[in-house]
């Protein structure tokens, strides 16, 4: 009789076990995970930079001077929309550069509002 009273399921132990097993997975995967996560966010963040400097030049190139704002490149139909800052998840903390001359225009440069370090040292503000 005991033999067709098996039990199927799992033991503790083995339950156990496989949660050991699944975190000890979790602790190797997560922190690689969230580092390429930031990775991503700064090459992101390299890319909006070098779209916006790029599109400053050829709007200079254009009209002779570079806009008085940052959302002139969007309204003169230079930009689709102004570019998300992947740190800050904002269009809006961008920070302008005026040129040297200001007969030249409102903005020459752009840099991230960005408060923190990035993975290779660098402040973000200095990009």
């Amino acid at each position: 009789m005991t033999q067709e009273r098996k039990k199927s399921g799992f033991t503790l132990i083995e339950l156990l076990i496989v949660l050991a097993v699944i975190a000890m997975l979790l602790t190797i995967a997560l922190p690689r995970y969230f580092s390429s996560l930031e990775r991503s966010r700064e090459a992101v963040l390299k890319q909006n930079l070098a779209l916006m400097r790029e599109t400053l030049d050829k709007y200079h190139a254009d009209k002779g001077k570079y806009p008085g704002a940052l959302d002139e490149l969007v309204s003169s139909k230079y930009l689709r929309s102004m570019p998300l800052d992947p740190i800050t998840e904002s269009n809006a903390t961008w920070i302008s550069i005026p040129p040297a001359q200001p007969e030249m225009g409102g903005v020459f440069d752009v840099k991230s509002g960005a408060e923190g370090i990035a993975l290779d040292g660098t402040e973000y503000k200095k990009w």
